[in-house]
């Protein structure tokens, strides 16, 4: 039986199906990570991390946890601190304790009374990013119609 990695035996160890499953990894309170992170999963971090982290599908940062540095996920609900800048290419929250120095993107923001922002915060459809761009003539007719209503 292996620790880390494949078991041979069938029906057991780690499954690895297409991509399909969800990898949680957490930082626990009380732990310090120094240097950047890159998580394709889900990420809880309820210690310290002194650098940013990288392309995780969700980042959930505990009221008692802090990262130094910029966090870019698909996903982020903060309830900590974050010492950098967010980007969130679907959803940000901000829980009532969360404080986020640096600024912002996200496609859309919750923000609970009680949390604080200082930087500036920047609303943008990210999920259009790598879609083919539509032909110039379609985007202008569209504007003129749009102006003539």
């Amino acid at each position: 039986m292996a620790i880390f990695g494949k078991d041979d035996a069938p029906g057991r160890g780690t499954t690895r199906s297409g991509g399909n499953e969800t990898t949680l990894s957490i930082i626990s309170a009380g732990t310090t990570v120094t240097g950047d992170i890159e998580c394709g999963g889900v990420l809880k971090v309820e210690g310290q991390i002194l650098g940013g982290v990288l392309r995780a599908r969700q980042v959930m940062l505990a009221k008692e946890g802090t990262i130094r540095g910029d966090v870019t996920a698909h996903e982020v609900v903060v309830g900590g601190v974050i010492d950098g800048g967010v980007t969130a290419a679907e959803r940000l929250e901000l829980q009532t304790t969360a404080v986020v120095n640096g600024d912002i993107v996200t496609k859309s923001i919750v923000v609970m009374e009680g949390a604080r922002i200082n930087g500036g915060v920047k609303m943008t459809e990210l999920a259009l990013v790598g879609r083919p761009e539509e032909p110039r003539e379609t985007r202008e007719s569209r504007q003129v119609k749009k102006s003539q209503q």
